[in-house]
């Protein structure tokens, strides 16, 4: 007898304390699994960004047994032709792909798509963004969508620069360009003559293992830095203090701390921190999200520095994979090893008229300015 699939749909943050258990015994078995597909994560963000969001977090069971979880919501997006309701994954742009969690994808995503298929359509674009399309999701976002009766349209979504350190540093840092790593080394003798450097890699176990101290004492270490460093006075929340993300960073710091995902950063000159990186990490894949220096040691280049020492210490220990994110490619291209996209796949429902102009929109663009980059509806 086949199994029976069942899809509940919860669309209240509180209604998923229930799932908690099972969350977390899924998340370890989702491959590439990241922090932001947590539900430690999830809550949090929805505390801060949830307002004007629906949530629709689909539960799947076979059997009555939790096969998966697909995380989406509908969020309310501007475009030029006036505001249009998305229904996505909730990242929002906080790391570089997501995905349904569980070890079964391809049955959680084709359940999903069939549920939100026969359900009343409470969006005018479905458009799932940051698919690991050539990786581990080996098209079976797009093979659901089609099975489920949706038409979705491909697009490049954004590129990361990577760096996979599961090889040998000696191996990896000679590959790099001559002339660079001499300007580095520069930097760490002027340094050293400059006074005692010490560089602080800040990784709690978690909770399960007993370590979970936050270390609010190195995190404003790290929000000083960033009012200091060159982004501090940008609007754009791409540094810990700014007031559109600040206090969503804050209220994830224990967060991570607690769940053993945390990677905090930072390099001391004579005593005094002059640059910072702050990442998360999980099952051996680390993302960075934010990093800043005091520009008055910029003379010592402390970004470059502090970048090194982290690369060095993830070679030698037993990360695999350094995502340095996406934007500023110039700074990163030096150390990637290669980049990543991320993609997106679009249905435009034929009876909405915004969605199908936003459709013509992208084949203009396509045409006109091949090839192209996606940032936005």
């Amino acid at each position: 007898m086949p199994a029976m699939i069942h899809v509940e749909e919860i669309n209240h943050i509180e209604q998923l304390q229930p799932f908690r258990l099972h969350w977390n015994a899924m998340l370890p078995q989702t491959r590439n699994a990241t922090f932001f597909q947590s539900l430690d994560w999830l809550k949090i963000y929805w505390k801060h960004f949830g307002a004007g969001q629906r949530l629709r977090v689909l539960v799947v069971s076979s059997d009555d047994k939790p096969l998966g979880i697909l995380p989406l919501v509908v969020r309310r997006e501007v475009t030029r032709i006036g505001g249009v309701r998305v229904l996505t994954y909730p990242l929002d742009d906080w790391s570089t792909f997501y995905g349904p969690v569980g070890p079964n994808p391809t049955a959680t995503l084709l359940a999903g798509m069939k549920h939100i298929y026969a359900t009343q359509r409470d969006y005018d674009i479905l458009d799932i963004r940051w698919i690991d399309q050539d990786g581990c999701d080996h098209g079976r976002t797009r093979t659901a969508m089609r099975e489920a009766g949706f038409d979705p349209s491909l697009q490049h979504w954004d590129t990361s620069a990577v760096v996979e350190t599961d090889g040998d540093w000696q191996t990896y840092w000679n590959s790099r360009n001559g002339k660079w790593r001499q300007n580095i080394a520069r930097c760490e003798r002027r340094m050293a003559e400059a006074g005692d450097v010490q560089f602080v890699r800040y990784r709690p176990a978690g909770s399960a293992h007993g370590d979970d101290d936050p270390r609010w004492d190195l995190y404003d270490t790290c929000v000083r830095l960033a009012k200091r460093s060159w982004q501090g006075s940008s609007t754009n929340g791409t540094t810990l203090s700014h007031p559109c993300v600040c206090c969503y960073l804050r209220d994830t710091h224990p967060v991570a701390t607690r769940a053993g995902t945390l990677d905090m950063n930072l390099l001391f000159l004579r005593e005094q921190p002059i640059a910072f990186t702050y990442n998360y990490h999980y099952n051996g894949r680390v993302y960075g999200m934010r990093k800043g220096f005091d520009p008055e040691f910029s003379r010592f280049r402390p970004g470059l520095v502090l970048q090194k020492k982290i690369l060095q210490d993830s070679f030698s220990g037993e990360d695999t994979f350094y995502d340095m994110g996406v934007a500023y490619m110039d700074s990163k291209r030096p150390w990637q090893t290669s980049q990543i996209a991320s993609h997106r796949l679009t249905h435009f429902p034929p009876a909405v008229a915004r969605a199908q102009l936003i459709r013509l929109k992208r084949w203009l663009s396509s045409r006109l300015l091949a090839p192209r980059v996606a940032t936005g509806t």
